[in-house]
């Protein structure tokens, strides 16, 4: 979040360890009692323009029932209306829309378009989702493995697969609340030197070397929306990278996580996410929670 008066939520690169945990012990309170946000009606007479350029599941009802639960009203403006920045300039956009409503909610295919709406509104801004960043999506996860494993420190999460928007925010977050992440991909599919150091995680080629003795097992699609043209060269070169029963061996305690949606059979198994070790509609579940509190958090 940003030291300045308007605060947005664009990725973990202004937040630390404490800020992220606060939202983490916010959206649990949240959580466990509903009267703590029902009846507050924290954004009573508020309005949250959610702007989506690609179509969504989670996102959309997760935000939509967050705005609502907390007195507020959503206005969808969905990909049927065009690309962010398409018919008008992001900044002439920015700046018109922040005169009608209260804060931003943004799912889009450029990371550039969030940060140039933030940089031209007064009002606070969320990533939904971006080809760069889903830190939404790695708060609802770090939820879930507290709620798991009763702990984030020293947590190793393992992520198998492409190291994507959703693993790019999970090693962000997680080095910053004491977790580590190991990261199997195929080469060439990796992150840079430079993001490696910076957040300290380890990456190698091998899905079984990532995996021993994590506590998570993480995957997520093998392309993206966006990457549909790559679908089949990718789900050849992913396919030693499936989340299935003979690599969950080599990790018998961890819990079982993706952000959904997932195409079972390429990066997961039915047995996998169907087993008692997967916890993935929880993990969806959170979304909600977290976004609620963020929401409670930057909104006025």
């Amino acid at each position: 979040m940003s030291s300045q008066k308007k605060k947005d939520f664009i990725s973990f690169d202004n937040m630390n360890g404490a800020d992220i945990l606060a939202l983490l012990d916010l959206a649990a309170r949240q959580k466990a009692d509903p009267n703590t946000y029902r009846f507050s009606k924290i954004l009573s007479g508020k309005v949250v323009g959610v702007f989506f350029e690609k179509s969504s599941l989670r996102t959309r009802l997760s935000f939509e029932t967050a705005i609502f639960q907390l007195g507020g009203q959503a206005i969808y403006m969905g990909p049927e209306c065009g690309r962010i920045g398409e018919r008008e300039s992001i900044k002439d956009l920015a700046k018109v829309s922040a005169r009608y409503l209260d804060a931003f909610v943004l799912r889009t295919y450029k990371h550039e378009t969030i940060v140039e709406m933030a940089r031209h509104s007064n009002k606070p801004v969320i990533n939904g989702l971006s080809d760069a960043h889903h830190p939404c999506q790695a708060l609802g996860d770090l939820l879930t493995i507290r709620e798991k494993l009763g702990r984030l420190e020293g947590v190793k999460v393992a992520f198998i697969g492409d190291c994507n928007n959703v693993c790019r925010s999970l090693a962000q977050s997680l080095q910053k609340v004491g977790g580590r992440l190991s990261v199997a991909c195929p080469q060439g599919y990796g992150f840079n030197a430079a993001f490696v150091k910076s957040v300290g995680l380890t990456l190698c080629n091998d899905p079984v070397e990532a995996a021993q003795g994590a506590d998570v097992l993480y995957t997520d699609v093998w392309a993206s929306m966006g990457q549909e043209n790559e679908a089949a060269k990718r789900r050849a070169i992913f396919q030693p990278y499936q989340l299935n029963t003979e690599l969950l061996n080599h990790a018998p305690g961890a819990i079982v996580m993706h952000c959904l949606p997932a195409h079972r059979g390429d990066e997961i198994t039915d047995a996998v996410i169907d087993g008692p070790q997967a916890v993935v509609y929880d993990q969806a579940e959170n979304r909600l929670h977290v976004q609620r509190a963020l929401l409670a958090t930057l909104v006025d």
